[in-house]
């Protein structure tokens, strides 16, 4: 069941940027905007532009699409002045304005702002289906920061237990449990019940049910308890390091131990008895491999033999592809000035899609792209590859593991146990 759900990811995104079969103007022509500014401006010229040279519903997505990219760089007016016009958002709007909305909570702290947007989506139900319980938690979390205790406890009621208990969506969604507990904590705050929110987080951090968000909620909550905040660093650092102790026992058991350049990724199957399934297929060495930056540099892997190399595959339509790009930048972060490197390849979309998809994200990742998926046969998104310092295939896995810390934790694991056994290898050579 897991790889059908990836591979359908793959194909869905294939499918969804295929040319319109007629020659008229519309939204998959307008994505390819890089900068909402341009966006806006283009939008004003096709405004004069005669019906006909446009697709049916071509104005209407153009709207909804400058709302959504308005809204993900927190202008609120601009987002107020499209969402005026009333458009429908088809599912893929939707889903990033849910996304956006998050991120107006999370960094922007405009909590009138997203109290007041939320509640007009809820409102509306506008194609939200899927994300609606995410949109009430963000809601009720507004609130509680708002003061409007009775209607945030009201509103998280309802949201919760779905995200508490749903395996399959956990993995889909970036931080879906994680955000779901940082709001629920920050309701539990707001209304004094300080010990349930500080048990609530404290557990999070330590199960790696957890993200960089939640640390501004969860020391607030461990100064009213302590009477202070003396003490949180060490305290959050210990859960940290217990969270990704345990992450490590469980990586160090996907090491493989015998040299390989090559190699077939196999997954193995959920139900009982089920057969390992191919994920990839690298029939060449990572030295004889070339791939395309969004620039249009060729890039030969060889070049980073004596380092650490990580290729992780991804597609725009892919969404746990993309979830797990926060958990990554962490890492990049860890191994700046180390033999460390990192890239995201993108298979299947031309260089156009997967340009703009970067820029409006944006996504902070070395990004190449092998548009035919030549280089290694990729059948399930996301797919990790870990090579070590003389390009033997050391891990490779695939899925997105349900939260940043938990991604985080698993390639740093995933480095630190290829660095180690290099580094003992080496030792051994020269004796």
């Amino acid at each position: 069941m897991k790889k059908i759900i990836l591979l359908l990811l793959i194909s869905s995104s294939v499918m969804a940027q295929q040319p319109a079969s007629n020659k008229k103007y519309g939204i998959q022509d307008f994505m390819l905007i890089e900068k909402v500014e341009d966006m806006e401006k283009k939008y004003n010229q096709l405004l004069k532009e005669p019906a006909e040279n446009l697709a049916p519903t071509a104005l209407n997505d153009f709207r909804a699409e400058l709302a959504l990219q308005w809204l993900s760089k927190g202008n609120v007016e601009r987002y107020r002045f499209y969402k005026a016009t009333n458009p429908k958002f088809s599912y893929r709007q939707a889903l990033f304005l849910s996304y956006a909305v998050e991120k107006l909570l999370d960094e922007s702290k405009l909590y009138n702002d997203v109290a007041q947007i939320s509640q007009q989506l809820l409102d509306e139900n506008n194609d939200i289906a899927d994300r609606k319980s995410v949109i009430m938690e963000v809601n009720a979390a507004a609130n509680a920061k708002l003061g409007n205790i009775e209607v945030a406890r009201a509103v998280i009621a309802k949201s919760s237990g779905r995200y508490l208990a749903s395996a399959s969506e956990h993995g889909y969604f970036r931080d879906l449990k994680s955000n779901y507990l940082n709001r629920y904590a920050m309701v539990l705050s707001a209304a004094g019940e300080y010990k349930i929110a500080f048990d609530t987080l404290s557990k999070a951090f330590r199960e790696a049910e957890s993200n960089p968000y939640m640390v501004a909620t969860f020391k607030d909550v461990y100064e009213k308890v302590k009477g202070s905040d003396k003490g949180f660093d060490q305290y959050l650092k210990s859960l940290q390091e217990e969270a990704y102790k345990k992450c490590y026992e469980k990586v160090e058991k996907l090491y493989v131990a015998t040299p390989q350049f090559t190699l077939e990724g196999k997954l193995t199957g959920v139900a009982e008895n089920a057969k390992p399934q191919t994920s990839f297929v690298a029939n060449k060495p990572v030295q004889d491999v070339n791939m395309l930056t969004l620039d249009e540099k060729n890039v030969n892997l060889g070049n980073y033999k004596g380092k650490i190399l990580v290729i992780d595959f991804w597609t725009t339509g892919c969404t746990p592809c993309v979830a797990a790009f926060a958990g990554f930048e962490k890492v990049v972060a860890d191994y700046r000035k180390d033999e460390f490197q990192m890239f995201v390849v993108n298979i299947f979309e031309d260089k156009s899609t997967v340009k703009a998809f970067a820029a409006q994200k944006p996504i902070k990742l070395e990004v190449l792209r092998d548009e035919e998926n030549k280089m290694y046969d990729i059948r399930a998104t996301p797919t990790k590859i870990i090579f070590d310092p003389a390009g033997h295939i050391r891990f490779y896995s695939s899925g997105y593991a349900g939260s940043t810390d938990r991604e985080y934790y698993k390639l740093k694991a995933m480095v630190e146990i290829t660095r180690a056994r290099a580094s003992n290898n080496a030792t051994a050579s020269a004796k």
